[in-house]
């Protein structure tokens, strides 16, 4: 172990990285003083859940809620950190508090990018947002959902299966950027068979007054409904950080292979940047925050002799009638070698190669156990 080992850490931010890192913290033997500080007054939850179950109208509205916690730690919930001392070791709050610490860990995430400030642009970030966006679907309005990615589909999947009419405005092809243009293909046929009305555009803006909100097109086209909701990507929680000098360019903080910005700083989940074989990357994921999170934890107990990160991507979503499990970094170019089923169906496992004999693998709604899809990236699979 590099240095005393610490008797106070305090995590900032209870999402699924803050609750991994705390949990890894006493599995890798701290038992100290512990707190985690939460902006939100529930506790954790699974994000994931919040648009791929509760937005239906026969969902459990338990789907979001995580195990109780384990770890032990005193929870300051309802709270936001205002600033980070790292000379003093101290972080501020905004009841005036502060917490002395050896140890910290950011993990305060992100929130929605908006396209206005008016009341009548919903966003889907948090769990609230999706119980307002839930009661808001029982009345069957018509919805406009900006954005065409991942969370913006899976809206308008739940949008649709509630029973609403929904238009989905994106920059060019739905989830292209994000899975590649051969697997976007299969999602966009699948949400047309159910009767998404899907509108391309260079860009749009969002326009109105009060609770009523439109989207404006870059050719002038003007989409109105009863419900707008957009989801154009998010924004790292990292102003409170401002003065630190540990936020780089985009609000993301840079770490090293192990989530350390410094020996006694980690910063993991939606806001850290980490090596990967493509340069420092940021990957919002849920399995990228907690593999970050493990990571970290056990570097700011064990120093240099905890294992490094090495991480491999895991990405799924629901939508439309299809579930998606992927393995690898994403976007994938070109077409796929099918090891089972095939071009058209609606079940089938996939590999894309690589050049550096490295791979991604992809289950459409087929039953596989993330290990072995794991396995499937390696060249002599």
């Amino acid at each position: 172990m590099s240095g005393a080992p610490p008797d106070r850490v305090v995590v900032v931010g209870n999402g699924i990285a803050g609750l991994t890192a705390a949990d890894t913290l006493r599995e890798a033997g701290f038992d100290g003083e512990l707190t985690i500080v939460g902006d939100e007054p529930h506790p954790a939850y699974s994000r994931p859940a919040l648009s791929k179950a509760l937005l239906l109208d026969d969902a459990d509205l338990t789907s979001h809620e995580l195990p109780p916690a384990g770890h032990g730690a005193k929870e300051l919930l309802g709270v936001r950190a205002t600033g980070l001392n790292l000379d003093r070791r101290l972080v501020t709050l905004d009841d005036g508090a502060a917490l002395p610490y050896d140890r910290v860990v950011l993990a305060t995430g992100s929130r929605a990018r908006r396209l206005s400030a008016l009341p009548g642009e919903l966003t889907l970030r948090g769990l609230d947002d999706a119980l307002r966006l839930r009661g808001r679907l029982a009345a069957g309005p018509s919805v406009v959902v900006v954005g065409g990615g991942p969370l913006g589909m899976e809206i308008a999947s739940g949008c649709l299966a509630a029973g609403c009419r929904v238009t989905l405005v994106s920059q060019g092809m739905p989830l292209s950027v994000q899975l590649g243009p051969y697997l976007a293909s299969v999602f966009v046929e699948a949400a047309l068979d159910l009767g998404l009305t899907l509108v391309e555009t260079g860009s749009a803006r969002i326009e109105g007054a009060g609770d009523s909100a439109r989207a404006v097109l870059d050719d002038g086209t003007v989409l109105e409904a009863d419900l707008l909701v957009s989801a154009v990507g998010d924004i790292p929680n990292t102003e409170w950080l401002a003065d630190t000098g540990l936020v780089s360019r985009g609000g993301v903080i840079p770490v090293d292979a192990r989530g350390l910005v410094r020996p006694d700083v980690a910063a993991v989940g939606d806001l850290a940047a980490f090596p990967t074989p493509y340069g420092l990357r940021r990957l919002p994921l849920w399995s990228s925050a907690v593999e970050q999170a493990k990571t970290a934890a056990q570097a700011l107990v064990h120093g240099g002799d905890a294992p490094p990160l090495r991480l491999q991507p895991y990405f799924w979503t629901e939508q439309f009638g299809l579930r998606l499990k992927a393995v690898g970094f994403l976007p994938l170019e070109g077409e796929p070698a099918y090891v089972d089923g095939g071009p058209g169906g609606k079940l089938a496992l996939m590999r894309w190669s690589h050049a550096d004999g490295t791979g991604a693998a992809v289950a459409l709604n087929y039953r596989i156990p993330i290990p072995r899809l794991r396995r499937m990236t390696r060249a002599d699979s």
